[in-house]
């Protein structure tokens, strides 16, 4: 009896836990420091569902590669800053750097300066050849990137995508999570359409990742979008929120709405 209540102890408090950390997730992305129009995209972006997936909780050490304005940030840095630490692996600028990048990183350390729910925020630099030191190596729980990696494919290519893995595989703990989001390109599809669409293909990510090191332990479905063909005229930028065709087919992409994105959690082998 006594191993029996043991165990239903056990499985109680394990149960209070996970609902412990989803209330936090879903207080920090209904708070009222989050814009109404960034919570309109939450149907497609599902970052309360996603952040779970990743198993993200207050108390861990989370690092987001190339956060922009702060999307997912307003959701994660509140969400860790009592117990955890948020780490914002911005846009690294140097004089070769445009003005939407330079601007970007200004406005995101602005943040940092004077939002309450940026408080405690560290801000370091990522760029897949400039600058790759993101965190401490092995203090990273989590590592997430949200659409970002056919950027560093279309910008420095394959030696781009080596050294990200890398980055990321050396900043996390062993046993730490790599949670990526990106627009998927179906598997039948010509490889060099990743070179230009803004869809990469899951078999290259996966392998990008293992050849890193780390093991691919669970895959979602929950940012797909079976409407999204993934050939448009402009690529992934023909749909929303893009909509670089303006009003050309314009309910056409709204009706698709955003992009197909694989989910993949990945794991670094623990010790």
């Amino acid at each position: 009896m006594k191993k029996l209540a043991k165990l239903v102890l056990a499985a109680t408090l394990g149960m209070s836990a996970t609902y412990a950390s989803a209330d936090a997730i879903s207080d920090a992305a209904m708070s009222e420091h989050r814009s109404a129009q960034a919570k309109v995209r939450d149907e497609f972006r599902n970052p309360q569902q996603t952040l779970r997936f990743f198993g993200v909780k207050p108390d861990m050490t989370v690092v987001e590669i190339s956060p922009g304005g702060g999307w997912y940030a307003d959701i994660i840095a509140p969400l860790v800053q009592k117990e955890g630490q948020y780490i914002a692996a911005h846009f690294f600028v140097d004089e070769s750097t445009n003005d939407y990048y330079r601007k970007s990183l200004e406005n995101f350390n602005q943040k940092v300066k004077d939002s309450a729910p940026y408080q405690g925020v560290k801000v370091t630099a990522f760029h897949p050849t400039k600058a790759l030191d993101i965190a401490e190596p092995g203090s990273a729980d989590v590592v997430l990137t949200f659409r970002n990696i056919h950027n560093w494919y279309m910008g420095q290519g394959e030696e781009g995508i080596d050294n990200a893995f890398g980055a990321f595989f050396k900043a996390l703990k062993p046993g730490g999570v790599l949670g990526v989001v990106e627009h998927e390109l179906p598997e039948s599809a010509d490889d060099a359409a990743m070179k230009k669409s803004g869809y990469m293909k899951r078999s290259f990510v996966v392998a990008a990742a293992e050849k890193a090191g780390f093991e691919l332990e669970e895959a979602s479905d929950i940012n797909a979008n079976s409407k999204d063909t993934a050939d448009h005229p402009r690529g992934v930028w023909t749909l929303p929120p893009s909509l670089k065709l303006k009003d050309q087919d314009r309910e056409k992409y709204l009706a698709i709405g955003e992009s197909n994105r694989m989910t993949l959690k990945f794991k670094k082998p623990s010790l």
